[in-house]
């Protein structure tokens, strides 16, 4: 009796997910020419971080229909600037999105004057898909399609190198099953400080398999989810931290060694406060983040110079201001939270989107 009992539970449980993940809003807009205010039919309209997206019609207008929850909408045009602003489950108003022309007579004085490396693949291939992809055991797993779209920029008076992109990336992930599409801003690497910054935006599509493919693709994709930043954010705001493994720890940046002290409850109304469909979080400085349900990769370890018996996984979050979860896990200012050690380890091969549910 009590194991069908727990059965029930964890199927109503699931089913309540289920529900929640189903509950949708609407998003209505069109996209046209910023100087002669013309549509512009076959834009690409999508959240950036998910499968969702759609195409422009004849007018230029789109509809696009997501779960409830917090995104980034992205318009991107050949020819035009890309186009990105903050959407939510309260966005109700249609989007008027003008796309300014590209100024390639400027783009053409930038190349002249530039510290571009003419055989920058063949120089720095190899380092970048380390620091775009990481160096888990799905970073072998996955493969740039176009790597030629890749320029490469060394400045020797900064001792940086940065990587920019003349077209969308196309990626395969075959350990987890997705094709992505990437908007890359820029790639950053700073060899002073070895600090990699990765900017962009990447959408995504499940890729087709084998019954055997697929259920393979599912697993993988669950052990990514566990222990990522999507999933501590989405157990902030559900409040179940302690029950998903996390733990939170304020380091005392003044002590030299690296001493750190548990935050109690990470729900207290001094800075946690739940507003209408999102949780509003005012904490800030610098944070220690442990996952507890799951061994660290032996890499990482390694990497990181970390002891041997080391059991949970560390990631560093640096909140620099307030920040907001939506009800997807979405949270925004984005860039107000900075993370290092095991989160910024696992990169994009480890990356699933934000409309991701366990089991999916």
């Amino acid at each position: 009796m009590q194991k069908l009992i727990l059965v029930f539970l964890l199927s109503l449980c699931s089913f309540a997910r289920t529900a929640k993940a189903q509950e949708q809003f609407t998003v209505t807009g069109q996209v046209i020419d910023s100087a002669t205010q013309q549509p512009l039919t076959g834009a690409s309209v999508f959240c950036q971080n998910t499968t969702f997206g759609v195409i422009t019609n004849a007018e230029g207008r789109f509809i696009i229909k997501l779960p409830k929850g917090g995104y980034d909408l992205v318009v991107t045009y050949t020819g035009y600037q890309s186009s990105g602003q903050r959407i939510s489950t309260a966005s109700s108003e249609p989007l008027l999105i003008a796309l300014k022309a590209k100024d390639k007579s400027m783009e053409a004085v930038t190349v002249a004057g530039s510290n571009e490396v003419p055989d920058g693949w063949a120089k720095y291939g190899s380092f970048f898909q380390e620091q775009f992809f990481g160096s888990t055991a799905n970073a072998a797993q996955c493969t740039l399609l176009n790597p030629e779209a890749l320029r490469f920029f060394y400045s020797k008076k900064r001792n940086r190198l940065k990587v920019l992109a003349k077209e969308e990336l196309q990626v395969v992930n075959n350990a987890l099953g997705y094709k992505i599409r990437y908007q890359l801003d820029s790639l950053s690497f700073e060899y002073g400080t070895s600090i990699s910054t990765v900017s962009g935006f990447p959408f995504f599509e499940k890729m087709t398999g084998t019954p055997e493919q697929e259920t393979q693709w599912q697993k993988n994709r669950d052990i990514a989810y566990r222990g990522s930043k999507l999933h501590f954010m989405r157990s902030w705001y559900e409040g179940d931290l302690e029950n998903e493994g996390f733990e939170i720890e304020r380091v005392n940046t003044a002590a030299k060694n690296f001493e750190a002290t548990r935050i109690a409850n990470p729900y207290d109304s001094n800075f946690y406060q739940v507003d209408s469909a999102m949780v509003d979080i005012d904490l800030k400085g610098r944070f220690r983040i442990k996952y507890k349900n799951e061994l660290p990769d032996p890499k990482f370890v390694k990497e990181f110079k970390l002891p041997s018996q080391i059991r949970v996984q560390l990631s560093i979050l640096d909140i620099l201001d307030a920040f907001t979860i939506e009800e997807n896990g979405y949270w925004f200012e984005q860039a107000d939270l900075i993370n290092t050690g095991y989160w910024s380890y696992e990169r994009m091969a480890e990356a699933v989107p934000y409309d991701y549910e366990p089991g999916d």
